[in-house]
């Protein structure tokens, strides 16, 4: 089964805490603080595997987890860092964050690997927090969570040149009889169902990857037919094979086939008609295939035309050598954003989102929340005196004392925080 979008979830580890230890051994006066610092937690990297070509596996292991970081350990020692979650993915897969469309990761080359969710940092242990004033903390950092989202997973064709045009006008036989691919063929509609892939030779012993896409049909960018499935494995194409039925076996007229299937490709990428673009005139043999060809020359007389009948294996040469002289002066076309229209990149500014926010819900009251504050604050461990010196140190080096201030909390108000409330008490 060929699969080539897969959604997953990721979840990259989590830091794991410090500890509060203290230092015990005979003849050593005042030991001090002894707590180890926890260790990172493992990051989920993507690997191309040029062994790969479907994400048949990842259909069935929708969520990736790496390990989590060991918490320290006594006598200042680090805990163990998480183990890294490594997903095996094919050549030219791409990974998008499913909620804003950003690309993470681009694979594009044999075994190249790039951390698409990042671990969270181990917390400090209590030897770090030594001070003049506190010579003796009784508090630790607690790890920090790893980075947790949606991803898209999508294969990208990776190949050089690319076989398009309607269903049955001969694609596939294109590229069985220059290559020693074995698409299957047949003498009816979407015979291909998933791209297929073949190395392909010159007689002068240039070579490049060639991929046969199933069948467009007017309406595909929108999402009719096959072929729609597939359009995206063009966009690393950096040639395309116009395949036309010259012959009109199909009853379809040559001339509208043509600018169908383009306006099709401008429909679904502008970029897509950057790339240059070989017409091949197939089906030759046939009878109305001179006269056809004669009114396609006659209606676009500025398109290079190559005859061809591929059943058997007549004017493929000439295809094939024109092709390896334009991908020798065609710069590859860079995957880029979804997002972005016309020809260059649109540039848009996006606000960042605020690490907390500050609101009032009602007569002295106010309420703090945001993700910085789920991150940093765990109102379930002010347990000791110590735990509320950091917790209020905290909220004065994120700055929450004075933005409540600047806000108009007055002394006495409420705050609410990580589903606390606390008294706002002015020094």
């Amino acid at each position: 089964m060929f699969v080539d979008q897969v959604k997953v979830h990721l979840r990259a580890g989590k830091g794991g805490n410090g500890i509060v230890s203290f230092r015990h051994e005979k003849y050593v006066a005042y030991g001090g603080p002894f707590g180890g610092d926890g260790g990172d937690g493992g990051d989920v990297i993507f690997e191309a595997d040029p062994g790969m070509t479907t994400l048949l596996d990842l259909r069935y292991h929708r969520k990736i987890l790496a390990t989590d970081g060991e918490k320290g350990k006594n006598k200042r020692m680090h805990g163990a860092n998480g183990e890294d979650k490594i997903v095996k993915v094919p050549l030219g897969t791409i990974v998008k964050n499913a909620e804003t469309g950003h690309i993470l990761a681009d694979l594009t080359q044999p075994h190249q690997q790039q951390i698409v969710a990042k671990g969270g940092r181990g917390g400090r242990g209590n030897c770090h927090f030594k001070s003049s004033r506190n010579t003796a903390p009784k508090y630790a950092e607690d790890g920090f969570p790893g980075q947790e989202f949606d991803a898209i997973v999508e294969l990208r064709t990776l190949a050089d040149v690319g076989l398009v045009g309607f269903p049955s006008v001969g694609k596939s036989t294109f590229l069985d009889a220059v290559s020693r691919a074995k698409p299957e063929i047949g003498d009816y509609p979407f015979t291909t169902i998933a791209p297929n892939v073949g190395v392909v030779q010159t007689k002068d012993g240039r070579s490049f990857v060639m991929a046969d896409l199933p069948g467009l049909i007017e309406g595909a960018s929108d999402g009719k037919g096959l072929g729609h499935q597939f359009l995206r494995h063009i966009e690393r194409c950096r040639v395309i094979i116009h395949v036309i039925d010259m012959g009109g076996e199909e009853g379809r007229n040559p001339i509208d086939d043509y600018r169908i299937i383009n306006e099709e490709l401008k429909s679904y990428n502008l970029r897509l008609l950057e790339r240059p673009q070989i017409v091949v005139a197939n089906k030759m043999d046939l009878d109305q295939s001179q006269a056809n060809l004669e009114a396609f020359k006659q209606a676009y007389p500025d398109v290079e035309v190559f005859e061809t009948t591929t059943i058997i294996h007549e004017g493929l040469q000439p295809v094939l050598c024109r092709a390896a002289d334009l991908l020798q002066t065609t710069p590859p076309f860079p995957i880029v954003e979804e997002t972005n229209e016309d020809v260059g990149v649109t540039y848009t500014f996006e606000e960042k989102k605020k690490d907390y926010t500050i609101e009032q819900i009602g007569d002295g009251l106010w309420s703090v929340y945001g993700p910085k504050i789920d991150r940093v604050f765990d109102i379930k461990k002010l347990n000791t005196e110590e735990d509320f010196y950091l917790f209020a140190n905290r909220l004065r080096y994120l700055g929450i004392d004075n933005a409540l201030r600047e806000a108009g909390c007055q002394d006495g108000d409420t705050v609410q925080l990580g589903g606390f409330e606390f008294e706002f008490i002015e020094n």
